[in-house]
C-alpha cells in the first residue's frame, strides 16, 4: 500500500504534489518523494518520513518544473531505509522515473532476467525498481530518438506480459510526459483527471480521487484493468487498453481500511460501501444475537466510524465516540514491526470513562488482523468501567497472507489464521465477537450503482486472483517480509538476490 500521483501542468507543479502527497499521506508514513522535469532535467527530493518533514522550502523551490511525479510509501518488505524510498530512475533511455503501488509475484524471475538479459542494474531490493527498468527496457528496444505514444504504449502492453502481480504505476519520461498504467486485474486503485487554468488544462493521475478533488480537478474515471494513460508534455491526452485479456477484480481491502471514505473508487464511494457494511453487520447480529443487551456501540477511530454508525441506526443503540485519538501517531497498522505496534496503541487512544462505565459495549473495527491492537483496547474498555464488552469486524476474519501490496504477509501472525472466531475472541478478550461475513461484504463493496462481479478476497479466503501463488511463494515471502525480519532489517533486505539465482 503506497500513494502516487504524476502531474502535467502549465506552471511549476511541485507544490501541487507535495499537497496530492499530503492528501495520501494515509496510504504510507514511511518515505516521501518528489521528481520534477525541466528544460530536460530532472530535480529530486526523496527521503524517509512523513511529507511535511522530507519537503523543506530549500528542497521545494529546487522542484522546478511543469510535470513531476510523487510517491509515499510503506514498505511491505523488511527493509526500511532511504534506499527504498521512490520515485525511482533510470538514465537510459531518455531519463526514466517511477513511483509504483502494489507488489509484483514474479520479482525474482524478473530480477534475473534484468541482470542476465536485459544488462541491466538493480541496486535495491524494491519491486519498484525492477518494474521500472522492465518497463525501461521495453521502451529502449523500441530504438526510437523521440518516444511516440504508440512507442509507450508499446512498452506498457510489454510490461504487462513480463510482470504479475498488484500494480499502479506512474513514470516519467524526461522532456515527454507522464505515463500512469494498472496491472490486468486492476487489483490496485488509480484514476486521473482534469482541471482547467487560465493557461489551459492540467492532467493528474493519482492513487484515489480524493487528491483530485483537494487540488481542483476533476475525476475522468478510473483506468481499467490493463489500460494506460499517457499525458505528454504539451497536454495531449492519450489512453489505450494495452492487456489481452483484462479482467476487473480490484483489492476489496481498499474499501475495507485503506482508502479515504471521501475517495471513489472504480466508481463505487467508499464512504457508501462502509455504510453498507454496517447495515450487513446489523443484520447478522440481529440473526445471531437477537437477544442482545448491547447498551452503546463505539467506533475504534477512524475507519471504522461510517460502518459503526450505521450498525448503531439498524440496531436502535446509542452510537457514542468512546474514544480520543491523538492525531500524531501514524496508523498502527501500517508500522513496521509489532513492537511499534504494541507501543503506539496506549499513544494513539485514549477512553472517554464515562462512554464506558457500567455499560455493555459493542466495539466496532474496519478489520481484525494480528488482533495486538484490538486486545489492547479490550482492556482499555474494561478499566474504563465496561461490564461488558462485545467486539465487531466490518471485515471477515483476515486467515490468509497479502501478497498484492499489503502488509498482511506472514500467515502465523494472522490471529485468526487456523483458529474460529470463539478462539479468537478469547485471545482478544472479548465477551463474544461478530465477523462481517464475506458475501455480505462483496455485497456491501460491490451492491451500489456501479456493479463488479469479482474482488480480489485473497486475504479472506486465500484466491489469488494473478493465479500463480503456491505454498512455496507464501513460504518464502514469510520469511522476508515477517515482524522478525523486520526488526532485524538486514536480514529481509536480500528479497531478491541478483546474482544466486
Amino acid at each position: 500500500m503506497c500513494g502516487i500521483v504524476g502531474i502535467v501542468g502549465k506552471s511549476n507543479v511541485n507544490q501541487a504534489l507535495y499537497d496530492a502527497l499530503t492528501v495520501l499521506q494515509h496510504r504510507g508514513q514511511d518515505a516521501a518523494g518528489i521528481v520534477t522535469s525541466h528544460e530536460g532535467r530532472l530535480f529530486l527530493r526523496k527521503d524517509n518520513g512523513l511529507v511535511r518533514d522530507v519537503f523543506q522550502q530549500r528542497h521545494m523551490q529546487r522542484l522546478v518544473g511543469n510535470m513531476g511525479i510523487g510517491h509515499v510509501r510503506y514498505p511491505t518488505a523488511g527493509s526500511s531505509t532511504s534506499a527504498e524510498a521512490q520515485p525511482f530512475y533510470v538514465n537510459s533511455p531518455y531519463g526514466i522515473t517511477l513511483a509504483h503501488n502494489g507488489n509484483l509475484t514474479n520479482v525474482e524471475q524478473l530480477a534475473k532476467e534484468i541482470y542476465e538479459s536485459d544488462l541491466r542494474h538493480v541496486n535495491t531490493s524494491s519491486d519498484s525498481e525492477v518494474l521500472l527498468n522492465v518497463f525501461a527496457h521495453e521502451l529502449a528496444v523500441r530504438g526510437k530518438l523521440h518516444p511516440t505514444e504508440e512507442d509507450v504504449f508499446a512498452a506498457v502492453k510489454d510490461t504487462h506480459k513480463r510482470c504479475r502481480g498488484g500494480y499502479a504505476v506512474v513514470a516519467m519520461v524526461t522532456g515527454y510526459g507522464i505515463v500512469g498504467f494498472r496491472d490486468p486485474n486492476a487489483i490496485r486503485p488509480i484514476v486521473f483527471g482534469q482541471r482547467q487554468t487560465d493557461d489551459g488544462v492540467e492532467y493528474m493521475i493519482a492513487s484515489e480521487s480524493v487528491a483530485l478533488d483537494v487540488l481542483g480537478f476533476t475525476l475522468i474515471r478510473d483506468l481499467a484493468p490493463g489500460e494506460a494513460v499517457y499525458i505528454t508534455a504539451e497536454g495531449q491526452l492519450h489512453t489505450r487498453q494495452c492487456a489481452p485479456n483484462p479482467k476487473y477484480a480490484p483489492c476489496i481491502f481498499e474499501h475495507v481500511y485503506l482508502a479515504r471514505p471521501d475517495s471513489i473508487i472504480d466508481g463505487i464511494s467508499v464512504y457508501k460501501a462502509r455504510l453498507r457494511m454496517g447495515e450487513k453487520l446489523a443484520e447478522k447480529i440481529q440473526r445471531e444475537r437477537p437477544g442482545h443487551d448491547i447498551d452503546v456501540v463505539i467506533p475504534i477511530p477512524d475507519t471504522s466510524r461510517t460502518s459503526a454508525l450505521e450498525l448503531a441506526n439498524q440496531l436502535g443503540v446509542k452510537f457514542r465516540e468512546g474514544f480520543v485519538k491523538n492525531r500524531y501517531i501514524g496508523r498502527t497498522f501500517i508500522m513496521p514491526g509489532q513492537a511499534a505496534r504494541k507501543k503506539s496503541v496506549r499513544q494513539k487512544l485514549n477512553a472517554i470513562e464515562l462512554e464506558f462505565r457500567g455499560k455493555n459495549v459493542m466495539l466496532v473495527d474496519d478489520s481484525i488482523v494480528r488482533g495486538t491492537t484490538c486486545k489492547q483496547i479490550i482492556q482499555m474498555a474494561r478499566e474504563a468501567g465496561a461490564k461488558k464488552v462485545y467486539f465487531c469486524s466490518a471485515a471477515p476474519a483476515v486467515r490468509y497472507p497479502n501478497v498484492y501490496g499489503i502488509d498482511m504477509p506472514s500467515a502465523h501472525e494472522l490471529i485468526a489464521h487456523d483458529r474460529s472466531t470463539q478462539e479468537v475472541a478469547d485471545l482478544i478478550g472479548a465477551d463474544w465477537l461478530i465477523y462481517q461475513d464475506l458475501p455480505d461484504l462483496i455485497d456491501a463493496v460491490g451492491g451500489g450503482k456501479v456493479k463488479i462481479d469479482h474482488f480480489d478476497c485473497a486475504v479472506f479466503d486465500g484466491q489469488y486472483v494473478t493465479g500463480d501463488i503456491d505454498a512455496t511463494y507464501l513460504s518464502k515471502i514469510d520469511t522476508a517480509r515477517n515482524d522478525t525480519a523486520k526488526v532485524r532489517p538486514q536480514a529481509a533486505s536480500a528479497i531478491i538476490d541478483l546474482y544466486n539465482n
